[in-house]
């Protein structure tokens, strides 16, 4: 509509005719067929193949009535060859555009053959014929032009990569590059250690540690040396210069321990954060007892340490929080299946038995018991799934710590189970990192849900310690002992041996006197401390 606005005004401007607006009104008549069926076969060739002929008619008409010369007059119609070459460009018809173009100058030079007579024939006017062939030329580019820049989305299109499949190579790469990384892992805490090893080969630390950010704002420590435990101060808004380190991304050093809790005396304290582009994903912190032990020299050779560190940190836990997201989302999603589906079946199930229970005559003895054996097995299963599915939704929550989610998930356990349970928590206030709280709570799980399906206890007690990056996760139980358990039970112990081993754990099993057994697992070294536990449950909670 615009370009035979434009046309129209041209017109008028080149003649003074308005007679001759009629060829505009033809050539609107003759857009109809390929606009209202651009891609038919037939029409819409057939549509656009008119227009270019009546634009060539009307351009040497228009260029025999203007007042300022053919070529003038040609110039008002011509502009109207971009319409039709334009759309098939951009429908990938470059064929048909080349045959529009020949169409084009084949009516223009034979219209201007017939048009005028003798010398003032059209055809023989140099004017007339340069701007023809000037808006050919214009036309066959702008074609070119299209049709290129068709081929360039389409070629885009073709190579951008499915969300799937983008994860897919991307997967794929990172695991070949896992393979060729120094001792061939991307576990955060293997990295810290080593990092740590690597800064007590070049300067004094009787305490040093490695810091990273968790949920909730706070930091967890992945990795920690030194004689003592250390209470290291995870705070991002204390007054302290591990919160001067994160928030400047300089290192920072203190005459003062960066622990909450420290006898005093002489200490030197160096803060380096480990920044990865410009994000900072960790610190090191290193601690002297004597003063003034980390100079700018020595500052400086600790950096040359930490700086390639950040970089390896970071793309270990990009890969923990991945891997956690993926198992965290399929978790959920089996939840909601077995919730929606099994679970909902069986429920009917029993319903269904209750009604047949309920129109028994009462001499059909022998019926009436199968029936509520059967019912009594139905009420198994879907307890057995509801259990399962709280399993499955269970997580470390960000604030309420692991040793609230352990005691939650035991509590239930023991209610359903009809098992007493005994807990005594001891938890820091610091936090591990995500990816191992959140497998100490499966493997607490998995030692919980064997002690009630296999061991046939009447007691369970459970024991949760965490002082980052020691933990201490131990279930025992008063039941049959670990000989006598079916194998499925052992099935058990083999994914919590896995698990373990996932964090660099260790998993021990013993018989417990005496009767039943006790599965613990052990992360770290436990810190040299002797004080009372700092919250144990009443007995039999």
């Amino acid at each position: 509509m615009v370009m035979l606005a434009l046309v129209a005004v041209l017109t008028l401007v080149a003649t003074r005719q308005p007679v001759l607006l009629w060829w505009v009104v033809l050539l609107a008549a003759a857009g109809i067929p390929a606009l209202l069926a651009p891609r038919h076969w037939l029409i819409g060739p057939l549509g656009r193949a008119a227009e270019v002929v009546v634009i060539g008619l009307a351009a040497s008409q228009v260029a025999a009535q203007a007042t300022m010369g053919g070529g003038w007059g040609a110039s008002a119609f011509l502009p109207y060859l971009a319409v039709p070459l334009t759309l098939v460009a951009l429908d990938r018809r470059t064929w048909e555009g080349a045959a529009l173009l020949g169409i084009a100058a084949v009516v223009l030079l034979g219209s201007a053959a017939v048009t005028g007579s003798g010398a003032q024939r059209l055809v023989s006017q140099p004017w007339y014929l340069a701007v023809c062939a000037q808006w050919l030329i214009l036309a066959a580019l702008g074609l070119y032009a299209a049709a290129t820049f068709q081929r360039v989305m389409q070629a885009r299109g073709e190579a951008r990569p499915q969300p799937y499949a983008e994860a897919t190579r991307l997967l794929t790469q990172l695991r070949s590059v896992a393979r060729q990384l120094p001792g061939a892992t991307l576990d955060p805490g293997g990295i810290s250690e080593h990092l740590v090893e690597e800064l007590l080969t070049v300067t004094r630390a009787d305490r040093a540690a490695v810091l990273s950010a968790s949920g909730g704002g706070r930091l967890v420590v992945l990795a920690q040396r030194g004689a003592d435990r250390v209470d290291w101060e995870t705070t991002l808004d204390a007054d302290s210069a591990i919160a001067d380190a994160w928030a400047s991304q300089q290192p920072q050093t203190a005459p003062r321990s960066q622990a909450r809790s420290h006898p005093g005396g002489d200490v030197s304290a160096l803060v380096i954060p480990l920044v990865a582009g410009v994000r900072t994903v960790g610190l090191v912190t290193l601690e002297a007892d004597t003063a003034n032990a980390y100079p700018p020299p020595v500052v400086a050779r600790v950096r040359t340490l930490t700086d390639p560190a950040a970089l390896r940190l970071e793309a270990a836990l990009l890969f923990d929080e991945v891997r956690s997201l993926a198992t965290n989302e399929e978790r959920q999603r089996l939840a909601r299946e077995i919730h929606d589906g099994v679970a909902q079946e069986l429920v009917m199930v029993g319903y269904g038995i209750d009604n047949a229970l309920a129109t028994l005559h009462s001499d059909v003895k022998d019926t009436e018991e199968s029936l509520r054996t059967l019912r009594g097995e139905v009420t198994r299963v879907i307890t057995e799934l509801r259990l399962s599915l709280f399993e499955l939704r269970s997580e470390v929550d960000r604030h309420g710590g692991l040793a609230a989610a352990i005691a939650e998930y035991a509590r239930t356990v023991g209610a359903s189970a009809g098992l007493r349970v005994h807990l005594s928590l001891d938890e820091s206030t610091a936090r591990l990192p995500a990816a191992t709280e959140a497998e100490l709570l499966r493997i607490a799980q998995e030692a919980v849900t064997n002690a009630r399906k296999h061991a046939s206890a009447a007691n369970l007690w459970v024991t949760c310690e965490v002082d980052p990056p020691y933990a201490r996760i131990e279930v025992s139980d008063d039941g049959q002992g670990i000989a006598d358990q079916r194998p499925d039970g052992r099935y058990g112990l083999a994914i919590m041996a896995e698990r373990a081993e996932r964090i660099r754990g260790r998993l021990e099993i013993s018989p417990r006197h005496p009767s039943g057994t006790t599965v613990a697992v052990v992360l770290g070294t436990s810190p040299r401390r002797d004080n009372v536990r700092g919250s144990t449950a009443p007995e039999g909670e």
